[in-house]
């Protein structure tokens, strides 16, 4: 695509040292340790390292060793010389504690050998070598440091780190690197930063991740054709399925099918009953039904359902093949909830006020059974306390009511320390037209639909009853953040103690990650998008920072660590199935807090060991060859750009430097010929305008389509969308995608793509999923942006 670069009149060395500053700003937050994981609050309080006391990389036990080694340096020097060099050398060894130590000791590049001494401040090295250098060769066995050690000046430089803002003392004072430690990150709009581990792939539209809390630490993966996969702690499959009923289930390998298995979960006392329940769609003879059964597992396989045992409890007919529901899942009062769809079509047609409403149908309802002691007599009772057991007009299983079509529900386990929000079951409710929903489920209560979408009324007439009584969700959002939204949990793990307390769920649709988290004060829940880390933010081994589009389940694990399942095709036959586990980068447990030890697992089939496939995307790691980029002084460029005071031509960008400040547009250069008028821009073709453009690297995001320059609405708009204008521009990655026209509106273009959707990998925005060229639902004061940049923290 064509750029119009300009010039800087004057070109004084305080603005070439602006965009300088511009190109090398200051890191992004990158806490790491040694063993290239977050730092964390050590369970025992550090006794000799004890500046990271509350945050940093050592346990008490690395602590203590630090300890030892001091005394055993220390122990050959003199009074005099101990009084001089204890506090150096004590302040030396504990960098390994630091939260930045994989910085201050060179670890990040695996190219390099890490470093004996940390990355010194050139002013704090020549303290330290003109009194202590003679504790050189205790703390250092480098055969390097040996040679130079006797020259204050080759000794600084060979501790002088690449990046300085790392340096010690300096990285303790620098308010960038520290504001925030310890915290989840979150950009000035809010949205948190994670990152990802992949744990699972080649699945065909994985809906459902559950665990037996059998001690053994398996998870057990649902496909939406029938097959059931068992993963062991390692990750590693097993060849044989768990269960497979194929042949039973009804599905399609259509786009967007809901039809299918759609749930499993295992009793409560699985270890000793061997007793699991799934939700799966059937046809008999021309009747669409849901099915809800109960299987056990083999007697010869731990890893192996025996399906000869299924037995049918509930069998409710489907008049449409929409709307399925095909939640189940054991409340903490032990009972079997299912949570059924309304039946299907729109509006819920269905009698005069639904089948939500309609508390004589099973269809748009929560309902709860007891599935104890079922080997003889009833396959289910129905609890005492159901609240409609004693109404004529209700069926006795319906537990709660009104609700569309409730798509992941999952009960939390409470904090681990207090034990407040135990038992909670959180749903996330489809919506028709409007909005999405969260709810927390209560015993007897209305859940608004057909009355009611969201807050907002969906059939007026039933949102005026005054017998309606419903309750209203904890949250609920408009159709343009996404159209169907994948209820999930509440973070109750141990690994990333700063993520408790936090419910996330996400959207089908849009591929938004989204989380919840609840003012204990107010009783309010505070809304939080979920972003992918940046830059080096995720730069740890083994993370990720993307994901598949269609998030379609989340999960836990027997320990209560989080995980969601998307897809890149969202259809029963595609292999494009993967699932995450969901990493905070910024803060872990302290090592050996979160052990288990696994039960044994006696497996008879072959393992399939696990290979990852996804890659971190948007920047380079440490180490990488870059050979594939271009390699351009980009400021030397500068520097002559500078010494011309007329417009270049219009030129193709194709290097990776920042494109260069722009003044005025539209001069020709003097004393030469009138420059021919430029072709037009390619269809798909991109440039940055309004607030700030004029730096180079930011701006309003315009493109050319169909003959015309016009806006990008930001309904949508996210990093990968951001990432694909950025490369397109030539830059690396982007740092940001700016919305609510934040480089100002452009109100003399029209909207040319609105609910733009890209994977990242796109060649244009026109590549990607949107709305169609001038179809939009939004205004100027929605204008999508970029910051870009070239650097190793560029990416998203």
């Amino acid at each position: 695509m064509r750029r119009y670069y300009g010039y800087i009149q004057g070109h004084s060395p305080l603005i070439i040292f602006f965009l300088v500053t511009l190109r090398f700003a200051p890191v992004m937050l990158h806490p790491q340790c040694l063993d290239f994981k977050p730092p964390f609050r050590p369970q025992q309080e550090l006794q000799f390292c004890s500046m990271y006391k509350e945050f940093g990389c050592c346990n008490y036990a690395k602590d203590q060793d630090l300890m030892t080694k001091f005394y055993r340096i220390m122990g050959n020097f003199d009074y005099h010389d101990y009084a001089n060099c204890a506090s150096y050398v004590q302040e030396l060894l504990c960098q390994e504690c630091s939260p930045y130590a994989a910085h201050l000791f060179d670890a990040e590049d695996s190219s390099t050998p890490v470093r004996t001494i940390p990355g010194l401040c050139p002013d704090y090295c020549a303290q330290f070598w003109k009194k202590c250098s003679s504790t050189i060769n205790f703390l250092s066995d480098d055969p390097h440091l040996a040679k130079v050690k006797a020259d204050q000046a080759l000794f600084c430089k060979y501790l002088q780190l690449g990046d300085g803002d790392y340096c010690y003392p300096h990285v303790l004072s620098n308010h960038q690197l520290s504001q925030n430690l310890g915290r989840v990150h979150s950009d000035r709009d809010g949205c948190i930063h994670l990152c990802l581990e992949e744990v699972a792939n080649g699945l065909r539209n994985p809906l459902a991740m559950v665990h037996a809390n059998d001690g053994t630490h398996r998870f057990f993966v649902a496909e939406q054709l029938g097959l059931v996969w068992t993963y062991l702690p390692d990750l590693s499959k097993l060849e044989v399925p768990f269960l497979n009923i194929t042949k039973a289930v009804l599905t399609s390998s259509w786009e967007g099918d809901e039809r299918g298995f759609l749930g499993l979960t295992f009793h409560p006392k699985y270890k000793y009953n061997g007793k699991l329940y799934v939700y799966y769609s059937v046809e008999v003879g021309f009747d669409e039904r849901i099915r809800i059964s109960e299987f056990r597992v083999s007697s010869h396989d731990m890893n192996l359902v025996d399906h000869k045992s299924e037995r049918v409890l509930l069998e409710i007919d489907e008049p449409a093949s929409n709307h399925n529901g095909g939640q189940v899942l054991f409340g903490d009062d032990g009972y079997l909830y299912i949570f059924t769809g309304d039946g299907g079509m729109a509006g819920d047609p269905f009698g005069k006020y639904g089948n939500a409403q309609n508390k004589s149908a099973l269809l748009g309802k929560v309902l709860r059974i007891d599935v104890d002691d079922n080997e003889r007599g009833p396959l289910y009772r129905i609890p005492q306390d159901n609240p409609f057991v004693r109404h004529r007009d209700a069926r006795p299983e319906v537990y709660a009511y009104g609700v569309r079509n409730m798509w992941r529900c999952s009960v939390d386990r409470g904090d681990p320390h207090t034990m407040q929000g135990k038992g909670r079951i959180f749903c996330g409710d489809v919506g028709q037209n409007k909005f999405e929903e969260i709810d927390i489920i209560e015993k007897g209560r209305n859940y608004g639909w057909r009355a009611k979408e969201g807050f907002s009324c969906y059939d007026k007439k039933l949102c005026a009853n005054s017998s309606l009584d419903d309750v209203l969700p904890i949250y609920a959002y408009p159709h343009k953040m996404g159209k169907s939204v994948t209820g999930g949990y509440v973070y109750r793990g141990c690994e990333y103690p700063n993520l408790n307390g936090i419910y996330m769920f996400g959207d089908f649709m849009s591929g938004r990650l989204m989380s919840l988290q609840e003012d204990r004060h107010t009783g309010r829940w505070e809304y939080h998008e979920v972003c992918m880390g940046m830059g080096l933010t995720c730069t740890f081994p083994g993370l990720i920072n993307n994901y598949h589009q269609y998030i379609i389940s989340f999960a836990e694990d027997e320990a209560g660590e989080l995980y969601f399942m998307s897809t890149e095709i969202p259809s029963a036959t595609s292999p494009s199935g993967v699932v995450y586990k969901v990493v905070d980068p910024s803060r872990r447990a302290a090592p050996g807090q979160c052990d288990y030890d696994p039960l044994p697992v006696r497996v008879k089939s072959k393992l399939i060991e696990f290979q990852p496939q996804e890659t971190l995307t948007g920047m380079e790691l440490p180490g990488q060859s870059q050979a594939e980029l271009p390699t351009v002084d980009w400021l030397q460029e500068l520097i002559d750009e500078l010494g011309e005071p007329e417009l270049t031509t219009p030129t193709t960008t194709t290097t990776t430097r920042p494109p260069r400040p722009t003044k005025r547009k539209g001069r020709r250069r003097k004393g030469k010929h009138r420059t021919e008028v430029p072709p037009p821009p390619a269809n798909g073709a991109v440039r940055l305008a309004g607030e700030g453009h004029e730096l180079g690297d930011r701006g309003r995001v315009e493109i050319y389509a169909g003959g015309e320059w016009g806006t990008v609405c930001d309904d949508l708009w996210t990093g990968r969308n951001a990432e694909v204008v950025c490369r397109q521009l030539g830059f690396r990655g982007a740092l940001k995608a700016a919305k609510h026209s934040e480089f100002g509106q452009g109100w003399s273009l029209r909207i040319l793509l609105d609910d733009v959707q890209c994977t990242g990998t796109e060649a244009t925005l026109l590549d990607c999923n949107h709305a169609g060229l001038g179809a939009h639902n939004c205004d100027h004061h929605e204008d999508a942006g970029v910051v870009c940049g070239n650097s190793v923290e560029s990416g998203v």
